[in-house]
C-alpha cells in the first residue's frame, strides 16, 4: 500500500470516528460507532470541565448541542481543547442557543 493510499484510509477512519462518516471497508461499523461515541463523550466532558458555564446554562440541552457541534466541527490536533470549547460557545451564541455575554465594565 502506498503512502497516499494509507493516508486516504486514515482520513476515512478519522471521518468515521469524528464526523459520523461511513465505516471504511474492512472495519466493523458497530465497533467504530462505539469508539466514536467514547471519543465524543470524552471531548464533551473536557469542554464541560473547561467551560462549566456552558452545561450550567444549557442544562439537558448541553449534550445534544455539543454532539451536533462535534459532528459538524471535529477537533483537530491544531486546535487546543480550550480553543475548541470557546469555539463551541461562539457557535452556541451564533445559533441563538446562548445569550451573548455581557460586557464587563470593570476589572477586579
Amino acid at each position: 500500500m502506498s503512502r497516499e493510499e494509507l493516508a486516504a484510509r486514515q482520513a476515512e477512519l478519522l471521518e468515521a470516528l469524528l464526523s459520523d462518516g461511513a465505516a471504511p471497508s474492512g472495519f466493523d461499523a458497530k465497533r467504530l460507532r462505539v469508539e466514536a461515541d467514547v471519543l465524543r463523550d470524552k471531548r464533551r466532558r473536557l469542554v464541560a470541565y473547561l467551560r462549566p458555564d456552558l452545561p450550567e446554562a444549557l442544562g439537558e440541552r448541553f449534550a445534544p448541542l455539543f454532539d451536533a457541534y462535534a459532528t459538524e466541527h471535529p477537533k483537530t490536533t491544531e486546535v487546543r481543547t480550550g480553543q475548541y470549547a470557546d469555539a463551541f460557545a461562539t457557535w452556541l451564541i451564533s445559533r441563538g442557543e446562548l445569550a451573548k455575554p455581557r460586557r464587563r465594565w470593570f476589572q477586579h
